[in-house]
């Protein structure tokens, strides 16, 4: 059938692999150095790759293929984190593909997985709300003119916003306007207490693990989050084990990749049994 799928310049490719976290379906692979198609069945059509490539590799063309498989997709992710699920769906949702979108739903709740997704009528589960695990959100659960309480409640949360993980973020989020970033190591805030009063009231927050993420994207995103969002404050606060010190260092490259002399970057550190041993600026204006 004709229909829209991803077409890849070998020539301009050289296999950087930046397009691959961005395609939840699992259509692309480096292999031999280069991105591939491995299926036409996993490819939507939809280009969220696309924007991905910054050697303009991918584009969206019109050609012969097999017809998208969405009941495949949804197979070939039940073996993976929940959070692949969650921006498939996320993806289908913010383009508007309710077919696709009520495909997966009839399918998970078939084989006993309920999914509450999206404030579109034609979507199943309404719930008011958008993908749980990607959807942009504000939180209200205080608010900066209150008085700090003198007996916090353990379970009272400082999270402004949703979601948090590096790789969901986007730039263009109206949470990230005139905030402090936070790019918090995902160990810190089960290993420092005071996380939350410290490091999330009143800033905008991301977390990442720079050992067991995918993290050839990140310098990038960081970048979009300087240049895009106009963030010119960032802390990075992560533990003091060696390997934690990545995160430092995709900031850097981001903040060099920006040409924006104004970024403020500050480094914390976190020992592995709960106490700030460091703080200082890296660079500044």
């Amino acid at each position: 059938m004709l229909r829209k799928i991803i077409q890849i310049d070998e020539e301009l490719c050289d296999g950087c692999a930046e397009c691959i976290p961005s395609c939840h379906e699992g259509a692309l692979q480096i292999i031999d150095g280069k991105c591939r198609l491995v299926s036409d069945l996993f490819c939507d059509g939809l280009g969220a790759c696309v924007g991905e490539c910054t050697k303009g590799a991918l584009k969206i063309i019109e050609a012969e293929s097999m017809p998208y498989d969405e009941i495949a997709v949804i197979n070939s992710m039940l073996d993976k984190p929940v959070s692949v699920m969650q921006a498939h769906l996320s993806h289908l949702f913010e383009h508007g593909e309710t077919e696709y979108l009520n495909q997966a739903i009839g399918y998970l709740e078939s084989i006993g997985i309920k999914v509450n997704i999206a404030n579109n009528t034609q979507v199943r589960n309404n719930d008011g709300g958008g993908c749980p695990g990607s959807k942009m959100m504000e939180l209200n659960q205080y608010k900066l003119s209150e008085p700090k309480k003198e007996n916090l409640m353990e379970n009272e949360s400082m999270l402004g916003h949703w979601p948090v993980q590096l790789h969901l973020v986007n730039p263009n989020a109206q949470f990230l306007r005139g905030k402090k970033l936070m790019i918090l190591a995902s160990c810190v805030p089960v290993a420092y207490a005071n996380t939350h009063n410290e490091y999330l009231k009143g800033n905008s927050v991301v977390i990442a693990c720079p050992k067991l993420d995918y993290t050839d994207p990140y310098p990038r995103k960081i970048e979009e989050l300087i240049t895009v969002a106009g963030i010119n404050d960032i802390t990075v606060v992560r533990m003091e084990v060696p390997c934690c010190s990545g995160i430092t260092t995709m900031c850097l490259k981001a903040v060099s990749a920006a040409n924006n002399p104004s970024v403020l970057l500050t480094e914390h550190i976190i020992s592995t049994d709960g106490r700030k041993i460091n703080e200082r600026v890296i660079s500044s204006n």
